[in-house]
């Protein structure tokens, strides 16, 4: 399936330019008589959603058997009904009007009943494909996915690509796994990425955590292709349909362009400002992940979020057991920490950053500090820093002729990285 689309850094689709791109897309994949699943994201992501599945509501439903959609909520908390209106942009009460007969479904990472085994990563397969990066914590892999995968024809993912923390670029095989899968391979796969470490890892296009779900991905029989949106600002920089890896590799050499700013030199303070999309600091802590390589040594990374209330209500209470604390901390105590899950314990050192601990000591490299919601003496509990969001005067990280200050008003989607990174930010 040959990739379609186009895209420029600097200029934005017009809206028939993405028609185009979806009814020929539709064209392509011969959507008549067919059951298609399109898997698209949940308010997390930035992307024109509501135009997308109208477009595909109209080229591709319009012909189809049958048309849906699964939200690829991962570990995510599922949208209600009003949540889910807001999250394809429409008017409560109209989703008929909009979408038919087409149905959306939240997934659930939790019930074992809603998934199935579609195959097992042996470990020796896992080394091979991660070139070492695993050592010594291959094992073999139960991998699972929702199983509405399998009542369907065509499984079709529709989201955007940015560059990300875990598996370097988001996108593509993503949708899948975390997406819409259970827990084993998704603890495994982000323990991996904190192995490497984030600067390692994030805008890079080639990983072996991308490795790793490519392979889970040739698991699934059911066809499947992409729809790959590069966002930039409110509006669409470029869209790709096409093969999963070919049309998510486009999407992510534009990403390359369009998503990651370079700075000539580090900053000592950073105030990074969530969205209220992130209603939670779970994925609120994207605005250190993005950030963390333009902090300064010994500088302050403040995720500033007042919205931000909870830890996380999947994993809140693991993180309040264990707190936020560097790689070596959990490493050098492993048969204290082995038995937790993974993927929260990945979380944690993606908090945290970078940093040593040497003889019971724990040094992270920056002060990461929360000005959000969560009580101060939660905050202390779990290893991280506290400001009064109250406090908190923009101006003074606003103020040109400081330059080591930085405010960064949407944190959590651009990557921000220096021109000349020292060892450890060099992938």
């Amino acid at each position: 399936m040959p990739v379609i689309g186009s895209g420029q850094s600097d200029t934005p689709l017009s809206d028939p330019q993405i028609a185009e791109i979806i009814e020929s897309a539709a064209g392509q994949i011969d959507p008549a008589g067919k059951r298609i699943l399109v898997i698209i994201p949940d308010h997390t992501r930035s992307c024109p959603l509501g135009t997308i599945v109208r477009r595909l509501r109209e080229s591709v439903g319009s012909r189809a058997e049958k048309l849906d959609f699964l939200i690829a909520l991962g570990t995510h908390r599922p949208l209600d009904d009003a949540q889910i209106d807001s999250l394809l942009d429409i008017d409560p009460g109209g989703r008929t009007e909009v979408l038919g007969d087409s149905k959306v479904f939240n997934h659930d990472w939790k019930d074992p009943d809603a998934l199935t085994t579609i195959g097992t990563l042996q470990a020796d397969r896992i080394r091979e494909i991660t070139g070492g990066a695993s050592a010594g914590f291959e094992l073999d892999i139960d991998v699972t996915i929702n199983k509405r995968v399998f009542d369907y024809d065509l499984l079709m993912v529709a989201g955007p690509v940015f560059p990300h923390e875990v598996v370097g670029f988001s996108g593509g095989a993503k949708y899948f796994f975390p997406g819409i899968c259970g827990p084993e391979l998704l603890n495994f796969f982000h323990w991996l990425g904190a192995l490497i470490t984030i600067p390692k890892m994030i805008g890079c296009k080639e990983t072996p955590v991308r490795a790793t779900l490519d392979a889970a991905v040739d698991m699934i029989s059911t066809p499947s292709c992409l729809l790959a949106m590069v966002v930039k600002g409110s509006d669409l920089a470029g869209l790709y349909f096409g093969d999963l890896r070919e049309a998510w590799s486009a999407a992510a050499d534009l990403s390359s362009e369009v998503h990651i700013t370079y700075a000539d030199r580090p900053y000592d303070s950073v105030l990074s400002r969530a969205p209220e999309m992130y209603d939670e600091l779970w994925v609120g802590a994207k605005c250190m992940y993005k950030m963390e390589p333009v902090v300064a040594d010994g500088g302050e990374l403040i995720i500033y979020a007042p919205h931000i209330t909870e830890i996380a209500q999947a994993h809140g209470a693991v993180i309040r057991e264990v707190g936020y604390h560097t790689l070596e901390y959990f490493l050098k105590q492993w048969d204290k920490f082995k038995d937790h899950p993974w993927g929260v314990l990945a979380h944690s050192t993606h908090v945290r950053g970078i940093g040593t601990y040497e003889d019971g000591v724990e040094k992270p490299r920056i002060n990461v500090t929360l000005a959000t919601g969560i009580p101060e003496d939660l905050c202390r509990r779990i290893n991280l820093g506290y400001r009064n969001p109250a406090d908190i005067d923009i101006s003074y990280w606003q103020d040109a002729e400081h330059e080591g200050r930085l405010y960064v008003p949407k944190a959590g989607e651009m990557l921000y990285r220096l021109k000349n990174p020292p060892a450890w930010a060099r992938p």
